[in-house]
């Protein structure tokens, strides 16, 4: 090997080099960046069971703000942003932004809406729904609201599982939509089911207060 072409391999392995470690920078930062947006997200789902909605707000603030990070910084790297990790956080983003909207009875946003690509929106849609289970059971246990606010929320889910039913599409296009919609179908029968024990034993207790009442 001549001086010239060591020279030259010297050059062409340290301009990989330097290309590698901008490539590696930018993947730890978008690896980082993935972790805070799963973080706000599942915290914000919680400030929305409490009825902390200033709170859920604030984190799905936060969370947005971290995906746009994320697209900026693998924008010359669409390997790393397919990788997998960058829609694991798109669908927990979604799933929080979808079930506050779902909760506020708000209309749902689209994918280009909150920045998430389709199966990501998808998959977290159809979590968002499943979350809506938690809820209506908080309001039948504490009783502070009426039972129609209960139903509203179950017709919801039933919505979103009808309209996700029909994308039959292969997992490898949907992220494994199938499954998560098999889930939604479970959560949402034996929600329904809770729905009507407790409305019946309401109708009972109040035919029973209403027979009391007469036989005083």
């Amino acid at each position: 090997m001549s001086q010239n072409e060591g020279a030259s391999l010297e050059t062409t392995i340290s301009d990989i080099v330097t290309r590698i470690d901008a490539k590696n920078a930018a993947r730890e930062q978008a690896l980082a960046e993935s972790r805070q947006v799963i973080r706000f997200a599942a915290n914000s789902i919680r400030a929305i069971h409490r009825r902390e909605n200033d709170q859920a707000r604030d984190l799905l603030a936060q969370g947005q703000q971290r995906l746009e990070n994320i697209k900026k910084v693998l924008a010359n790297y669409q390997d790393l942003y397919w990788a997998g990790y960058v829609q694991d956080a798109q669908k927990e983003y979604a799933e929080a932004r979808l079930t506050y909207a779902l909760v506020q009875s708000e209309t749902l946003p689209a994918p280009q809406d909150l920045g998430v690509e389709d199966a990501p929106f998808l998959n977290g849609l159809a979590e968002a729904a499943s979350e809506l289970r938690r809820y209506i059971l908080d309001i039948l246990r504490r009783g502070q609201e009426s039972s129609a606010r209960s139903e509203e929320l179950l017709d919801r889910m039933d919505e979103v599982y009808s309209y996700l039913v029909t994308v039959d599409y292969p997992d490898a296009l949907t992220g494994g939509l199938r499954r998560t919609t098999d889930q939604l179908r479970g959560v949402l029968e034996k929600t329904r089911g809770d729905f009507t024990l407790t409305l019946r034993h309401q109708i009972l207790e109040a035919a029973l207060e209403r027979a009391a009442g007469k036989s005083s």
